[in-house]
């Protein structure tokens, strides 16, 4: 699996990055590529055109309904509307409960029919196959209903944290893994408010009891230093930790 950092930014975009989206690709056995969307937060649309044509996407996975993970599916509603070439076959769309409506009130559109002429809109709840990939969506810890993901393609595991609190779902969506992905937006020793986001440092606990691979720190906020989630991480995991930037490409 090869993961595309479309946006990175924690909470809203910076003058770096947009905020959260993900491509992940795999070839099947005949070199047909297969594409998702892990998140298409604020100002991610527009980056992910440097990287992939939109129309060669064939699903996304919203890991829950903040902005900064999904405000961008209502250009994508646009573009595969309204696309010079027709509108487009419906794209699957995964998301916790309430997704679609959600995305309706967004655009300003009655609930029915909303997006549903463009969006095949599913709720998270088993794993789901595309392609050779399989996503399996594990419920953690935030203000409202949130996910991870455990994408699983040629005998490896990309595992994505989504925004998330310490707890069991990070655990399990770490253990094992590759690549873990992991949102660090909130510093060690600040007075952090529970079940909402991870720090460097807690990151780097997960990596270490999970056994993973490779730690890849991300989604974190333009006002603070990067850097510093990364050595809070690498006090608690001795493994290869890197810091996510905008176009960065990682081989799982």
């Amino acid at each position: 699996m090869r993961v595309t950092v479309v946006g990175c930014s924690g909470s809203y975009p910076g003058p770096d990055s947009p905020a959260s989206c993900y491509v992940v690709e795999h070839d099947d056995d005949s070199g047909r590529t297969w594409r998702v969307l892990l998140d298409l937060g604020s100002g991610a649309l527009g980056a992910l055109q440097r990287y992939v044509d939109p129309l060669a996407v064939d699903a996304v996975f919203l890991s829950h309904l903040h902005p900064d993970h999904c405000a961008d599916l209502c250009g994508y509603h646009v573009l595969r509307r309204y696309h010079p070439e027709g509108p487009q076959p419906r794209l699957p769309v995964w998301g916790p409960v309430g997704t679609a409506d959600r995305m309706a009130a967004a655009y300003g559109m009655p609930a029915d029919p909303g997006m549903t002429g463009e969006f095949e809109f599913g709720e998270h709840g088993a794993p789901v196959g595309i392609g050779p990939m399989t996503v399996e969506p594990v419920a953690v810890v935030h203000p409202v209903p949130a996910f991870g993901f455990r994408v699983r393609a040629g005998g490896r595991t990309l595992a994505y944290s989504g925004d998330t609190g310490p707890c069991s779902g990070l655990d399990e969506l770490a253990a094992g893994a590759d690549l873990l992905l992991a949102e660090a937006s909130f510093r060690a020793g600040d007075p952090n408010p529970p079940d909402l986001h991870l720090t460097g440092a807690d990151c780097g606990r997960a990596a270490a009891s999970g056994d993973v691979g490779r730690l890849v720190l991300t989604h974190v906020p333009p006002w603070f230093d990067p850097e510093s989630a990364v050595a809070e991480a690498k006090e608690h995991f001795s493994g290869d930790i890197a810091l996510a930037v905008a176009g960065a490409v990682y081989q799982v």
